[in-house]
């Protein structure tokens, strides 16, 4: 059985987030090669899907996620994971606030809330979430808009969050170098991506050069 979140938990050093294309049996080939790569972390984010969708997907890929002490999270469908489909939820403003999430979820079931600034990170530490994915800290062509917050922004407020920190937003292997010139107190706990992997010839391949890249 997979185990709670644990403190400083090595598998958020890498979160896969699921594009929303919508075809359940790539996003299995794609997690199963991942998985290889040594991923241990998967949000499901499916904007299309109906409840029933996301049931089916989880009965496919929990057991996958099991296999390897991993995590299978569902995007704001509470429900869901609540009902033991999946091993926890991932929250934003769409869905319920973390703090009604966390009392539907109980005590053990992990949750992670979307943070863009200082204040939904306090809001993410105060609601008893496990983790928060902060985003979008560099340039995404997912968000090709959005204002992004840049290294120095991100690293301080990941030092004052009050919970461990994901940073999420054009994530790849030359944006993670960067890390070796932010201090080890801002430093986020992992990082989580869509394109790197979901786009990616090799998923295998790009989960392992990615966790190279990682500082240990």
């Amino acid at each position: 059985m997979t185990e709670p979140i644990r403190p400083r938990d090595a598998r958020l050093r890498l979160i896969l987030v699921t594009d929303g294309v919508g075809d359940p049996n790539r996003i299995q080939a794609i997690v199963g090669d991942a998985l290889r790569g040594g991923l241990r972390c998967v949000q499901l984010r499916e904007s299309s899907w109906s409840a029933r969708a996301f049931l089916r997907a989880c009965e496919t890929l929990r057991p996958m996620l099991e296999e390897v002490d991993g995590l299978l999270l569902v995007n704001d469908r509470v429900d869901v994971a609540a009902a033991g489909y999946a091993h926890g939820a991932q929250v934003g403003h769409r869905a319920i606030p973390p703090d009604a999430a966390r009392r539907v979820l109980g005590p053990d079931r992990p949750l992670g809330f979307s943070a863009h600034d200082a204040d939904e990170l306090a809001e993410a530490g105060r609601s008893g979430c496990d983790f928060a994915l902060l985003s979008p800290v560099w340039p995404t062509s997912s968000k090709p808009n959005a204002a992004f917050l840049g290294v120095e922004r991100a690293g301080e407020w990941t030092e004052a969050a009050e919970l461990p920190v994901v940073w999420l937003g054009g994530v790849c292997q030359q944006t993670v170098s960067q890390f070796e010139a932010v201090p080890a107190a801002q430093r986020p706990l992992g990082v989580a991506v869509r394109s790197a992997i979901m786009l990616a010839d090799s998923p295998r391949l790009a989960t392992e050069e990615l966790l190279a890249a990682l500082p240990q």
